[in-house]
């Protein structure tokens, strides 16, 4: 019998019987290995786990705890849900199935939408399908091949995916007991390798995305590979509902949107006025310590500055339509970074200048479609904390990795405990069009940040084709306190766009030169960065940060006169103060204030009166006894200057 060499990640080496499978090298290892490993990588490429080894290779196996593993528990169970649903559904016609992150979606074209008692049924229909232990088999064939396939069975939406194909392309089907679906794979090997899994709504959908098309059913799912995990998830998706930023946003009168102003365009209520206002302090405190400079631009200018920027050439279906005045093109301004390179050319510059740090809270505008508009998160108006650096080749990676290093002082204000920064890098094949068409420049300039966050020690990951068009970028991702990814904020090179405007600088010797830019905003826009501070702390903000900071609450009319004196202190030392005299309860007042997440709630009765104090009550923490105004303001004010996380309730665990 002939043998292979296995070289496993450990560089221990199995031999085997030619032909072993990846799941019969699993079955030599462990019994632990064998029931959860799920897919394997085969000289560096995914197979399924029956895939017969022929030949030296190594061998790595994934269980479906990590990423390649998920992924095929996804894909697997995808296909699992479309098998349930035609066996309860025979004429229901099966389209596409991709996954999603954390999750996967199908889309079926039946007679009656899917209701929960439907879906009832066909998770359950799943969990026998799981349990009956079925093999999953590929199959490889062409196109043409598989249109005759797919038209047997009466699977059209197949056909037409087929049919836009070459036809002799080779195309994976899977197979398990009588259903066969198009996909490329891989899958695990037997569906009791599916335990955990949840279907968890469902929705209306055309076909390939298009309105003119049918009106598909979708149904959206997700799997782990132990109970925990899903259960974990399962808890995740409940918080996220309940931290939504637009249900939340509305409960507690921070920003709104009217169809009169237009869809895209926020209005801040007054609590969230106050919460802008606390982030630009923020910022400018920290910029000014940082030797930032502000400065202000108008709201729009002629195009022919947007022509030289390239933003025309390169922005302009995100850019709002040119308005006609006298003749001349004026946009409404996407981007503040043309008027600081005006406002940096102004004023001659030598070396010793440099760096310049031009900060600005400028609002832009761009055109997002209407169907990408979310929230805060994707809107037509924005306030940026923006802000571009002009220096030297000499003193560009200590700019660059000052300004990452700020976004992670901002993370550890706001207790971001999970962010990544990802180096978005160009995409060759798009030089000249997508990109500017400077090969070298680019390579420099990417290699410039790489060891500028390799010096610094700071983690990343390499992303190509994701670069602004005039330079390599740092895209933020963080999570929020429940796990869920938002992209903060960009940290952006620019090696052509100043030699564009002739921006220069004196050197040493006399000559001209042209300096590097670097844009950031490490708070990126108000309007996402509130609306992920919202979801971060699910409402239950930090004082320093929170829209009403102090809740007065009279006891009785009888009191009204000392609580408006309360007040009126408070005010005079720059809380934001509400006072509730309604004619309430104590305990109805309370409960109020708990529902509108007031921080501090000061309960004010004749004792409190007669002893000139306040009854403290803190969110969270219920009663903290009678003390003195002047106390308390004090210990607050050291409380808010210091921008202290405390008091800001913590996610409990699902498992506790």
């Amino acid at each position: 019998m002939n043998e292979i060499k296995i070289t496993l990640p450990d560089n221990s080496v199995k031999t085997m019987p030619t032909g072993t499978t990846a799941q019969e090298v699993a079955d030599s290892i462990g019994s632990g290995l064998a029931r959860a490993v799920v897919v394997a990588k085969i000289d560096g490429q995914l197979f399924d786990l029956n895939q017969a080894l022929q030949k030296d290779c190594s061998l790595e196996l994934f269980t479906g705890d990590t990423p390649e593993g998920h992924d095929t528990l996804l894909h697997s169970t995808a296909h699992l849900m479309a098998q349930a649903v035609k066996m309860l559904y025979p004429d229901a016609k099966v389209t596409i199935g991709p996954t999603i992150k954390n999750g996967f979606f199908y889309d079926f074209d039946v007679e009656t939408p899917f209701s929960d008692e439907v879906l009832s049924l066909i998770e359950k229909k799943m969990k026998e399908l799981a349990k009956s232990g079925q093999n999953i088999i590929r199959k490889e064939m062409s196109a043409r091949d598989a249109v005759k396939l797919f038209s047997q069975i009466d699977e059209s939406y197949k056909v037409e995916i087929i049919k836009g194909l070459n036809p002799e392309d080779v195309i994976s089907t899977y197979t398990q007991n009588e259903f066969t679906d198009l996909c490329r794979g891989p899958h695990v090997s037997n569906t009791k390798k599916i335990k955990y899994f949840k279907l968890l709504s469902t929705s209306g959908a055309y076909w390939r995305g298009d309105e003119n098309n049918k009106m598909l059913q979708r149904i959206y799912g997700t799997v782990f590979s132990t109970k925990n995990a899903l259960k974990t998830h399962l808890f995740n998706l409940e918080e996220a509902k309940k931290r939504d930023h637009r249900k939340l946003g509305k409960e507690l009168n921070i920003f709104t949107f009217d169809e009169e102003v237009g869809p895209g365009l926020p209005l801040w209520l007054p609590n969230g006025a106050a919460m802008i206002e606390e982030l630009e302090q923020l910022a400018k405190e920290t910029e000014r310590k940082a030797g930032y400079d502000q400065v202000r631009t108008p709201h729009l200018t002629k195009g022919k500055l947007y022509e030289k920027s390239g933003h025309l050439d390169h922005y302009k279906e995100s850019m709002y339509p040119a308005m006609d005045i006298d003749g001349t093109e004026y946009y409404v301004k996407p981007m503040n970074c043309p008027h600081h390179h005006k406002i940096y050319a102004a004023i001659p510059k030598s070396y010793r200048d440099l760096p310049v740090r031009l900060a600005e809270y400028g609002t832009c505008y761009r055109y997002e479609k209407s169907g990408q508009l979310f929230g805060l998160m994707r809107v037509r108006s924005l306030q940026m904390n923006d802000a571009h650096i002009y220096c030297t080749k000499e003193q560009f990676k200590r700019e660059f990795l000052s300004v990452c290093e700020l976004y992670i002082k901002y993370f550890q204000i706001f207790g971001i405990e999970k962010y990544t920064m990802r180096l978005s890098l160009h995409d060759k094949n798009g030089l000249g069009k997508k990109y500017v068409n400077e090969p070298k420049l680019w390579l420099e300039t990417e290699q410039w940040v790489r060891e500028a966050l390799q010096e610094g020690k700071i983690d990343f990951v390499e992303v190509e084709g994701e670069a602004a068009f005039y330079g390599p970028k740092i895209d933020v991702q963080v999570w929020s306190a429940i796990g869920k990814e938002f992209t903060l904020a960009t940290n952006q090179v620019d090696f052509a766009v100043p030699e564009k405007f002739n921006l220069t600088y004196t050197d040493e010797t006399g000559k001209d030169q042209t300096p590097l830019c670097i844009h950031r905003a490490p708070l990126g826009t108000h309007e996402r960065f509130i609306g992920f501070l919202i979801e971060h702390f699910g409402g239950n903000f930090p004082l320093w940060l929170a829209p009403i900071q102090i809740a007065v609450l009279p006891v009785s009319d009888k009191i009204l006169k000392y609580a408006t004196e309360i007040v009126s202190k408070l005010r005079d030392a720059g809380f934001r103060v509400k006072l509730n005299n309604r004619a309430d309860k104590i305990g109805a007042k309370i409960r109020q204030a708990e529902l509108e997440k007031n921080n501090v709630m000061l309960i004010i009765g004749e004792k409190e009166e007669a002893e000139n104090s306040v009854s403290v009550r803190r969110r969270f923490e219920g009663d903290k006894g009678i003390m003195p105004l002047d106390l308390l303001i004090n210990q607050l004010n050291e409380e808010i200057i210091n921008r202290r996380l405390s008091h800001s309730k913590e996610t409990e665990s699902p498992t506790e």
